[in-house]
């Protein structure tokens, strides 16, 4: 049997009862969706957001707001009926137009299409991954900015999932980092229904959660009855008040609740109930109406009311606020700031000059400009997945981001490259922060679900992907990433910045940290590279920020061949050139760090750069896919399009035909 609403009456009934109808309701409208876990989850929305949920409807973007995180994004109808209904600029006709062409109810909430959602969730772990990200943010920005008797950061963060999300590993990578950090205002709640797609979860698992949550050192609490809101409020009341844990509340519902003959069953998780089944719920629960969308009048001005009051606590930041901006002007303007997404006037000063480094390995370069960044910009935070001596991601003085150290700048993700990105996410989303994380190259392929959720956010998070090639050497080919970067270009939106010397890995990380429209990725090597000669009438390394650039001229007006090159490979690119010079054929050498700013260069300046009728060779050590939309039909590509090997890197280099050599020999074929 379908539960009843326990012990609840009345208008707090009808109100929860809205949120049922409305979700059917735009389910069978849209013949798409999942109506039966909003339906399940509506007494706890209730309780949630009408008690405890710091929020101001009209001022969806507050800083110091409670974040409610809808893991379970299936379930977006929950969402989107709990913002319509407490007063969020979400109107009735968008519920009606439910996962429609142009509406901001989305089949899954997408951050940036309605107001209230907080991060995109889909893909299932994601959700509560950011949002141990957001708590980590909240405590790092309460740390450096609050004072005595003037606190303007505090606030929880929610998280409301599924069996699937704990059933995807990036909830352990990510639960067992919040537990080891700490995170007592971090709060998830585990829809326990037993439901999955393909029937009863005992089908695929029989994890205790409770348990296992507690061997991550996270406080956890049981709720029996998900009908009972005193229930519900009794929990969510202790993990509140427990600050030294992050909380775990192992909630039991009925999926489609209400429903008389299909409450409980798989059937109601991703499929519209249907007319007559609809109907009869209403009738079940005793709903007002039958009429599609109808929303009782003193339902809506019972949750409204409830919105109003909510915003409340919005009022009193407000009032605290500005007498912190009297007490600490500085701190207040860099808070706002922050929140913002602003970067620290005059914060390119701090970045180092390096025209004259020694040749060394990019990725040692991008460290040392890791290290003046961070201290022009005190908000640049973030770590490595356990490689930060390889990465050179540690930050100098910064201190470890420990339970015992909040305000640290160091953050240990441990190996745990899938949650890093999530957590990087969720710092970005929550506000305040600029997240960097660090990794090897070829293990973003552990973290590529968070890369792409960034680039659909258009989230500024920063990847510092070292060991870029086959030039890292004798690791062999697990560690040798090939197809990586071809990948990494084609997601839309992400910032690629593969550099070729000290000059343009600075300008990188200027790129990077002004690229506000995306994620972006610097690509970076574990070799030594020459330093490119960058004397009096050459071109400038800040070519970069036009994604390619004529680093050597052909000696006369007129080029024979264009040899265009990324990274490491830059240097090989230029001895071509020089033997080919004298050996009478007239090459220019195209420096490459980034398609992607190439790409929105104008057409006039594309074609100077690559001028039609002339051939052109490409050389990258890694696979050749898409280098043909540079170097056209009659170019030639030189790459690695199998997997590398372990061997000193420049025998890999030489046996793979990644050489000045075949640079050279490419062009004289070419241009015969």
């Amino acid at each position: 049997m379908p539960q009843a609403v326990a012990g609840t009456t009345g208008i707090e009934k009808l109100a929860i009862d809205t949120i049922k109808a409305l979700s059917m309701d735009a389910v069978q409208a849209a013949n798409s969706g999942h109506p039966g876990t909003p339906m399940a989850l509506a007494p706890f929305g209730y309780v949630l957001w009408t008690r405890h949920l710091r929020h101001d409807p009209q001022s969806p973007g507050w800083i110091d707001r409670d974040r409610f995180v809808l893991s379970a994004g299936h379930a977006s109808m929950f969402l989107y009926s709990l913002l319509y209904l407490t007063g969020y600029d979400l109107s009735l006709e968008d519920i009606r137009r439910f996962r429609q062409w142009g509406s901001p109810t989305a089949g899954h909430p997408e951050y940036g299409h309605a107001p209230g959602v907080e991060t995109t969730t889909g893909p299932l772990g994601q959700g509560v991954a950011n949002t141990v990200g957001m708590a980590l943010a909240e405590r790092w920005l309460a740390n450096r900015y609050n004072r005595p008797g003037y606190t303007v950061v505090d606030h929880h963060t929610y998280a409301l999932c599924s069996d699937g999300d704990l059933m995807e590993g990036i909830s352990h990578e990510a639960a067992e980092i919040a537990g080891h950090q700490r995170l007592g205002k971090l709060i998830w709640v585990f829809d326990d229904n037993r439901i999955t797609i393909e029937g009863s979860t005992d089908l695929a698992t029989a994890t205790d959660q409770g348990k296992r949550f507690e061997g991550y050192g996270w406080h956890t609490l049981s709720v029996p009855d998900g009908t009972d809101l005193e229930a519900i409020d009794t929990a969510l009341t202790a993990a509140r008040a427990e600050t030294e844990r992050p909380s775990l509340i192992v909630m039991t519902t009925t999926i489609a609740d209400g429903s008389p003959n299909m409450a409980g069953t798989a059937d109601t998780h991703g499929a519209p109930l249907g007319n007559d089944e609809i109907a009869a719920t209403k009738l079940n629960i005793g709903y007002p109406s039958l009429e599609p969308f109808h929303v009782d009048p003193d339902a809506l001005a019972h949750w409204r009311d409830r919105g109003t009051r909510s915003a409340a606590a919005h009022e009193d930041w407000t009032s605290r606020m500005d007498a912190y901006r009297t007490a600490y002007p500085e701190l207040a303007a860099e808070l706002l700031a922050g929140a913002a997404g602003d970067l620290p006037t005059g914060w390119e000063e701090g970045l180092p000059d390096l025209s004259d480094a020694p040749a060394t390995a990019t990725r040692n370069h991008s460290g040392r400009v890791l290290q003046g960044a961070a201290a022009a910009i005190p908000t640049l935070i973030g770590g490595s997945a356990d490689l930060g001596g390889s990465n050179k991601t540690d930050i100098s003085g910064g201190g470890d981001l420990l339970a015992d150290n909040p305000g640290g700048r160091i953050i240990h993700f441990g190996v745990r490259e899938h949650a890093m990105g999530a957590l990087m996410n969720g710092m970005a989303l929550h506000g305040g922060l600029h997240p960097f994380g660090g990794t090897f190259l070829i293990f973003s392929d552990y973290m590529r679900p968070a890369i792409r959720l960034a680039a659909l956010m258009q989230l500024p998070v920063i990847y510092v992907f070292t060991h870029d090639s086959i030039g890292l050497g004798e690791d062999g080919p697990t560690h040798q990433p090939v197809e990586h970067l071809a990948s990494l270009r084609a997601i839309p939106g992400v910032l690629d910045l593969r550099p070729a010397d000290g000059p343009e890995t600075v300008e990188a990380w200027r790129a990077a940290l002004r690229y506000r429209s995306g994620p972006s990725f610097l690509s970076l090597t574990r070799q030594t590279v020459p330093l490119i000669d960058r004397g009096p009438g050459l071109p400038s390394a800040a070519g970069l920020h036009r994604g390619a650039y004529v680093l050597r001229e052909a000696p006369s007006d007129r080029a024979d061949a264009v040899i265009v090159a990324s990274g490491s490979e830059v240097g090989i690119a230029l001895a071509a050139r020089d033997r080919l010079v004298d050996g009478g054929i007239e090459a220019r050498v195209v420096s490459m760090p980034s398609w992607r700013l190439f790409a929105t260069q104008p057409a006039e300046y594309r074609r100077e750069v690559f001028p039609e009728g002339v051939f052109t060779v490409s050389v990258e050590a890694g696979s050749t896919m898409g280098w043909h939309r540079w170097v056209g039909e009659t170019g030639t590509s030189i790459g690695i399009d199998r997997f590398g090997a372990s061997a000193p890197f420049q025998e890999i280099f030489r046996r793979y035909g990644v050489t000045t050599e075949a640079v050279c020999e490419a062009v004289r074929d070419g241009v015969r």
